[in-house]
């Protein structure tokens, strides 16, 4: 058995910490099953407001705990920016930099205070980077951005996907109810933090042109929820446009047990967790052509595609897209078996072993426990 220690100034909950807590989480608890000891460094859940002198002075104190710790651990696994005060010259053991989403890049889609923090914000990931022992991406596209963002040899970067608890989504949406609205009409699941890179702007246009009625129910929240919620009254959408907030996992799995299609049109995503669990539901997806979304939704192994890309940015086109698939139950069918049938590439057990092979970790013999 392994001692690791995840060092994360990422919020310990979905409202904070967004699709980088889940992954981080579910990873850790797939470690666990394993057999695996791993501790968490993180602020508190519902800290998710904090600026960035408050996220450097947490990563500062928590590198002191590490390395007061590192005695007992086999490695540190940092993730983006927050390793950036552990130097290798203080550390006899391995340090890993996880990085779910190359904030150099992410800065080029945002704008204002967003984009400048950003941009701050790689500064340090870069060092943290350049100073590890280990890089890991979630995505090809992830891994070429670091290389050429940062610096570091793209040899130097392993590449093991986010994982997904299929169990514990098996169950969920067993046991869910579909959510009532969602029975009356066809309905469109959105679910994402609502920055500027996400484009749902992009999706309400597509709405407002689609030629079969449909509901589009968005779940999440972020700085982009006033301007969007303001853009779907000027599109006239009125009910076809329902914004949810953030709501518990069983609620959500009720929204994608009653979803017809799930789509989410990124022009920029390292990996796309919402894309797993649209997947799991037996939903057909639509999404932008970007990043690392045609390495999850393009032909692969898995067999078939689970879902329809577009261009980026083109709402003629995905309006399109979606109507295509909203007025064929066949197809939605077609995809909804492929995505079930690819999802299982990325369930949380097998997920783990990759990630402790990619980090020079053996996997305990036996495999998860029970």
């Amino acid at each position: 058995m392994a001692r690791l220690l995840f060092l994360t100034g990422t919020p310990a909950d979905v409202r904070g910490g967004s699709g980088t807590f889940v992954g981080i989480s579910v990873l850790r608890k797939a470690l666990q099953d394993l057999g695996h000891d791993v501790d968490l460094l993180a602020p508190p859940p519902g800290d998710g407001s904090g600026s960035l002198p408050e996220r450097l002075m947490f990563d500062w104190r928590a590198a002191s705990a590490a390395r007061h710790a590192s005695a007992g651990l086999d490695a540190i696994v940092a993730f983006d920016m927050d390793g950036v005060f552990l130097s290798r010259s203080s550390l006899s053991i391995p340090r890993i930099a996880a990085i779910k989403g190359t904030a150099a890049e992410e800065a080029r889609y945002e704008r204002g205070g967003a984009r400048l923090r950003l941009g701050i914000e790689a500064f340090f990931e870069r060092g943290h980077v350049r100073g590890a022992g280990r890089i890991v991406a979630p995505s090809e596209h992830a891994a070429n951005r670091i290389a050429a963002e940062y610096g570091v040899p793209r040899g130097r970067i392993a590449v093991v996907p986010e994982p997904i608890d299929l169990a514990r989504w098996a169950r969920a949406l067993k046991e869910a109810e579909a959510s009532p609205a969602t029975t009356e009409v066809a309905s469109i699941l959105c679910v994402a933090h609502l920055y500027p890179r996400k484009d749902v702007a992009t999706l309400l246009e597509a709405v407002a042109r689609l030629p079969v009625p449909a509901q589009l129910r968005v779940v999440g929240d972020g700085p982009e929820r006033p301007a969007l919620e303001a853009r779907a009254r000027l599109l006239g959408l009125g009910s076809r446009a329902a914004f949810l907030g953030h709501i518990p996992f069983e609620r959500l799995a009720e929204e994608y047990r009653g979803a017809t299609v799930f789509c989410l049109p990124s022009k920029q995503e390292a990996f796309g967790i919402v894309f797993l669990e649209a997947m799991a539901a037996g939903l057909p997806i639509v999404a932008a052509r970007a990043g690392a979304v045609p390495e999850l939704l393009g032909e692969g192994e898995g067999g078939g595609e689970p879902g329809r890309l577009v261009p980026p940015g083109d709402p003629e086109s995905l309006a399109a897209a979606l109507g295509s698939l909203l007025s064929d139950e066949a197809l939605r069918g077609r995809l909804g078996a492929a995505g079930r049938r690819r999802v299982r590439a990325y369930d949380a057990p097998g997920v783990a072993s990759r990630f402790l092979e990619a980090i020079g970790l053996p996997t305990p013999a036996g495999g998860p426990k029970p």
